[in-house]
C-alpha cells in the first residue's frame, strides 16, 4: 500500500517544549492518521527527527510498504539522503533507529518550503499549546528503541539494486622502526622524525 506522509517538529526555545507531528493520507487524500507528539523538553531537530520516527512506526501499523515522505526540514531530507554528514551524537543515534524502521519500506522523501507542509505544522503547535499529544487514529503501541533494535533486521542490505556487504580489511602491523627507543607503553608522538 502506497502512503503519502507529511512530517514536522518544533521546539519553543529550542531547546524547549516542543512536538512531532505526522500526517499519513492514503493517495486520494484520506487521511488515515494523524498525530502530534508532546515533547517536554528538545531541539527543533530532535523534534523534526522524531516526527521521520513515529511516521515509519504509524506505517507499520497501517502496513503500508511504499512511503511518499514531504518535510520542510532540509537537514533531516539531506541527512537521511546521506547528502550531509551527522555530526550530532544525539541525531546519529536518532538515525540509526529511523534507518532500521525504513529498511522495511520503499521509501521517497523530498524537502519542500515550509508553506506547503502547513497540516504536520499545525498539528505540532497544537501538541504544544495543549501540552499534551493529540491526534487521529494514534499509535497503538510506541516503542522504545531497544524494542526497535531487538526486531529483526532487514534481510537483504541492497543499495542501487545491488545486494552489498560490509568491508573487511585486514589489520596493518606497525613497521618496525628504526632509531631511538623509546620507554615501554609510551607513545612516539613524532612517527621516527
Amino acid at each position: 500500500m502506497q502512503v503519502k506522509i507529511n512530517i514536522d517538529g518544533g521546539s519553543r526555545g529550542n531547546p524547549g517544549p516542543g512536538a512531532s507531528a505526522y500526517v499519513i493520507c492514503a493517495m486520494d487524500g484520506k487521511i488515515l492518521a494523524q498525530e502530534g507528539h508532546f515533547m517536554p523538553h528538545c531541539t527543533n531537530n530532535q523534534a523534526e527527527y522524531t516526527a521521520l520516527k513515529l511516521a515509519l512506526i504509524k506505517a507499520t501499523e497501517l502496513g503500508a510498504t511504499e512511503l511518499f515522505i514531504i518535510s520542510d526540514s532540509l537537514l533531516l531530507v539531506k541527512q537521511y539522503l546521506g547528502e550531509y554528514k551527522i555530526k550530532n551524537p544525539d541525531l546519529a543515534a536518532r538515525m540509526l533507529v529511523i534507518r532500521r524502521l525504513a529498511a522495511q519500506f520503499t521509501v521517497h522523501i523530498k524537502h519542500v518550503l515550509r508553506h506547503l507542509n502547513k497540516a504536520p505544522d499545525a498539528l505540532a503547535n497544537k501538541a504544544m499549546d495543549a501540552k499534551q499529544s493529540v491526534g487521529y487514529n494514534p499509535i497503538k503501541h510506541l516503542p522504545e528503541d531497544e524494542e526497535i533494535f531487538d526486531a529483526p533486521a532487514d534481510k537483504t542490505n541492497v543499495v542501487n539494486g545491488v545486494e552489498i556487504a560490509p568491508v573487511v580489511r585486514e589489520e596493518k602491523k606497525p613497521a618496525a622502526k628504526k632509531g631511538k627507543k623509546q620507554a615501554p607503553g609510551q607513545m612516539d608522538l613524532f612517527g621516527g622524525f
